[in-house]
């Protein structure tokens, strides 16, 4: 690789480049932090050894974003910390709008609970074997997923009830 890494991530990009090869998509600096797109299938055997060999203890958090493609259109992102090396590494996981389903990590770290629960909440994707999955923010009843780009910016009428604008003077 040529990138400019310090030598602990360096020494964490070539292990994941020597042990999981066929499941590495890229590899990219942006801003100054290092992205890894890895595939799907891989997750949690990646984050166990990321955890475990690499020293990354420390799951920051857990971003989802909607792409707005036909292929692979949620991307989920791991902030991920090994406070022992003081790196950081963003691992990059990508799923389908047919059935957005990746597993959960909360058996690694399992405070990417709420982290999972709230991307869940906002965009559709399923964690499989999430210990708790349900919606955080919205009404289990609610049927949208309100960060999905086709979602209308002022809501869609009806679908909750929302405060007024006028307080009350009574």
């Amino acid at each position: 690789m040529s990138l400019e890494l310090s030598e602990s991530l360096q020494q964490t990009i070539d292990d994941l480049s020597e042990n999981f090869s066929g499941k590495l998509i890229e590899v990219y600096q942006s801003s100054g932090d290092t992205f890894v797109r890895i595939e799907a299938d891989a997750l949690i055997e990646i984050c166990t050894f990321l955890k475990e060999q690499q020293h990354f203890t420390y799951l920051s958090d857990i971003i989802g974003t909607d792409r707005y493609t036909s292929d692979e259109r949620f991307e989920i992102i791991y902030n991920l910390l090994s406070l022992k090396n003081s790196v950081r590494l963003f691992l990059k996981v990508r799923c389908s709008e047919e059935d957005p389903a990746i597993d959960s990590v909360t058996s690694i770290w399992p405070g990417a609970n709420w982290n999972e629960r709230e991307v869940f909440d906002m965009f559709g994707v399923q964690f499989n074997n999430h210990p708790d999955h349900r919606r955080i923010f919205l009404p289990e009843d609610f049927q949208y997923f309100p960060l999905r780009k086709e979602f209308p910016l002022l809501g869609i009428q009806g679908s909750i009830d929302l405060p007024t604008t006028t307080p009350d003077t009574e």
